[in-house]
């Protein structure tokens, strides 16, 4: 059986409106259908609790199973198939890239990846496939099909995906070294951004409409005035030919000249009409032109607030002891830092900032850990105990982490005033990996695991990135 797991941990709180995909993905407790995973692990069900949007997913590759985080605690669990002996799945810290529902390989066969969430541009994802128990892809993450579908549906791009040798879980941690906003949460502007533009788009509908309308009549009156014309062109030649029959009777040349008369009058009056409908035409298309401006300049603006209200991500190095600020994939920012004892080893260490406090001004971080300071290997020989879920990452040893970093003060003030929920901060012995590049978030692999699954894939210059998650998060 698929094993689709929510956690009872946490009291019930106020559940976040994010759609009916959410709502899809905590209804897999309810869905007990028979899978190709069943032989993976026995299964386990909990009650539901108010679901979250996902802001997190960790993999263990040594359990073969994936979890789904929101805010408030671990959502949901789903076995998996990581990669086979030489192509092992990288452990390390990847993000969504790229989503595509319907995509196949142009490594392998052409072969069938639905719901792919792409994590490195040469290749790694996840997605559905078969679950034959054990690691048996050629580095991608394979999950359940239907676990696979919902999850696409609820997942942003840039969500947070963590790739572990084990089973880990974040832990909530307080610290004075993460970052807090200066103010409160900047949600005014960013809707009376999108208030703007919602009513200068309004406007520029109203405009186009009101112009096509003058067009139509303008139209309308102009068909009338060529039939006049017509008429009349008519008229006078079978008013000439009269004139040239000279035997034709007086009173045919005489209703002759009264039907170009006629006609005369009626081409006056409607060339009358018609130039008022013209111009009135003219000044509609200028409205709409200027209303179609304006609503070209509030989308931009409210695309650049969204934008800024975007989660940063914060990454540290020991090796370099440099500092990297990325927002929305894009690089803001390097400056090197003050690391203490840079010659012995901190760690690897997630900080994600969770979600605001009721007052709206505190954010909450959690902290999920991945080696040095013996913290994953100790992990490793516990071992889980008896089902009761990942191990928690040691508070101690994030704490030391984070004490041993200077950061300059215009640095924090800066990024005091950008960060939001979902932003987060990695600090790591590691470097960046070159899958860091242009339209990523940080990619960190852990160097003492196997990536058999990267060496085999070659990056794709054609790829097109494009970055369309921009929405306001109030």
């Amino acid at each position: 059986m698929e094993s689709h797991v929510f956690n009872t941990k946490h009291k019930q709180t106020r559940s976040c409106l994010i759609g009916l995909a959410l709502v899809s993905l905590a209804a897999l407790i309810a869905a007990n259908k028979p899978g190709d995973a069943a032989s993976i692990r026995k299964e386990q069900w909990a009650e539901s609790r108010p679901v979250g949007e996902p802001i997190m997913a960790i993999v263990s590759l040594r359990d073969q199973q994936i979890t789904v985080y929101d805010a408030k605690g671990w959502i949901v669990r789903a076995p998996v198939s990581s990669g086979q002996k030489g192509r092992e799945t990288p452990a390390g810290i990847f993000s969504v890239l790229q989503k595509e529902a319907e995509h196949y390989s142009n490594l392998y066969d052409d072969a069938y990846m639905p719901h792919m969430q792409r994590l490195t541009w040469t290749g790694i994802a996840l997605h559905g496939g078969p679950l034959p128990g054990y690691p048996a892809s050629h580095g991608c993450i394979r999950m359940p099909y239907d676990f696979a579908e919902r999850l696409f549906d609820a997942t942003r791009l840039g969500m947070r995906v963590i790739v572990a040798p084990n089973d880990v879980a974040p832990v909530e941690i307080d610290h004075p070294a993460l970052f807090q906003p200066k103010t409160g949460p900047d949600t005014a502007a960013a809707k009376a951004a999108v208030a703007q533009a919602d009513e200068a788009a309004s406007k520029a509908d109203q405009a186009r409409l009101a112009a096509v309308t003058a067009s139509r009549e303008a139209a309308r009156v102009a068909v009338a005035v060529r039939v006049a014309e017509n008429l009349k062109q008519r008229a006078e030649a079978q008013l000439a030919e009269a004139k040239e029959q000279a035997h034709a009777e007086n009173a045919k040349t005489e209703a002759a000249a009264e039907q170009v008369d006629k006609l005369e009058a009626q081409l006056a009056s409607a060339k009358a009409e018609l130039q008022p409908k013209l111009d009135a035409a003219a000044a509609a298309r200028e409205v709409a032109i200027v209303a179609e401006a304006a609503r070209v300049a509030a989308a931009e603006a409210a695309h650049k607030v969204a934008h800024d209200l975007e989660p940063v991500s914060i990454f540290i190095t020991r090796k370099t002891q440099r500092l990297y600020v990325r927002q929305a994939f894009q690089h803001i920012l390097e400056i090197p830092v003050t690391i203490q004892d840079a010659d012995h080893p901190i760690g690897t260490h997630i900080f994600t900032a969770m979600e605001r406090t009721d007052a709206g001004s505190y954010l909450r971080w959690s902290v999920v850990s991945l080696g040095g300071n013996g913290g994953d290997k100790q992990n490793a020989r516990k071992g889980r105990d008896k089902d009761v879920g990942a191990m928690a990452t040691d508070l101690s040893n994030a704490k030391a982490a984070l004490d041993r970093i200077a950061i300059p003060q215009d640095t924090l003030d800066r990024l005091g005033e950008m960060v939001s929920p979902r932003s987060s901060l990695i600090i790591s012995d590691e470097t960046l990996s070159s899958e860091t590049g242009n339209d990523t978030e940080f990619v960190v692999l852990m160097s003492g695991e196997p990536q058999g699954g990267l060496r085999h894939r070659r990056r794709d210059p054609e790829i097109e990135v494009r970055y369309d998650r921009f929405r306001v998060p109030y």
